[in-house]
């Protein structure tokens, strides 16, 4: 079995720094064997930001996986935005923008789609989508094959009510999700949204011809919410089985508590969901 603790969008620089100290303990007692981050690690990109979500990172126990958001783009210094939109990131958080992760039973690639033409959205390249297929698609059907990115390839009705379909979801989704699941994908971590959201790909996808998972996870630390508290994901993978755990921020404990768990089982068409333990 493999545990994969699953944080995205921190936002430091509007952090409730209440949290923080919990979190770390929460992560510390979960004791995972990744810890998976989903970008937007500050909220405007500044030095200062970056050095608190560093100095944040540091304390955590464990290997870890990080990838940027459209958050960790400049977006009032327009000569960096546009010459070098993730300097800071690179030299404050990490400098590998295709990061991966692999040992006996996971595999585990991070994809960049934070744009600086875009100051919200964000994009798969065809370049991209290339790599992830070559890196993935040679490891055999025992291992757990999964791409982390920042924007989600699903945008559930109840983050964006009135929104045109497919708000907020990455560009190109329709043709990364074919070469994902071609390449044998099985799982898609994404945050963006500040709203955790689990579900198999073939509800949005159903002319894939294969079902993975979209595991999004909600804002960990940030003031900026959408309708739920602040939570991060716990996954579980012993295969033919995957658990997801949502953990939500409680003031009166002043600690995360389990708020749901969806159970999710493996056949020759994918992942589907299963009913309740």
């Amino acid at each position: 079995m493999r545990t994969i603790l699953h944080l995205s969008d921190l936002h430091f620089g509007r952090v409730n720094p209440v949290i923080l100290a919990p979190l770390l303990a929460a992560v510390t007692t979960i004791q995972p064997d990744l810890v998976v981050f989903s970008g937007d690690f500050t909220q405007r990109a500044r030095v200062q930001e970056f050095k608190n979500a560093a100095r944040f990172l540091a304390a955590l126990p464990g290997p870890r996986l990080l990838v940027p958001g459209n958050h960790d783009v400049p977006l009032y210094n327009p000569i960096s935005r546009w010459l070098a939109p993730l300097r800071r990131y690179r030299h404050y958080i990490a400098n590998d923008l295709a990061p991966f992760y692999a040992d006996a039973e996971i595999a585990v690639l991070g994809v960049n789609t934070a744009r600086a033409l875009t100051f919200k959205n964000g994009r798969i390249s065809r370049a991209q989508l290339a790599a992830v297929i070559e890196r993935l698609a040679t490891y055999g059907l025992d291992v757990t094959r999964i791409v982390v990115t920042h924007h989600p390839f699903d945008a559930p009705d109840q983050v964006t009510p009135g929104s045109k379909p497919g708000h907020g979801v990455v560009g190109r989704a329709e043709m990364a999700m074919a070469g994902f699941l071609f390449s044998g994908v099985d799982m898609i971590l994404s945050g963006h949204l500040h709203f955790s959201h689990v579900g198999p790909t073939a509800q949005r996808y159903p002319s894939a011809g294969r079902s993975a998972l979209l595991i999004q996870a909600g804002t960990a630390t940030s003031t900026r919410q959408r309708n739920e508290a602040n939570t991060f994901n716990v996954i579980r993978i012993a295969r033919p089985e995957t658990i997801v755990d949502c953990m939500a921020w409680d003031g009166e404990i002043a600690g995360f508590r389990h708020a749901s768990s969806e159970r999710f089982g493996e056949t020759v068409a994918g992942w589907s969901r299963l009913p309740p333990a």
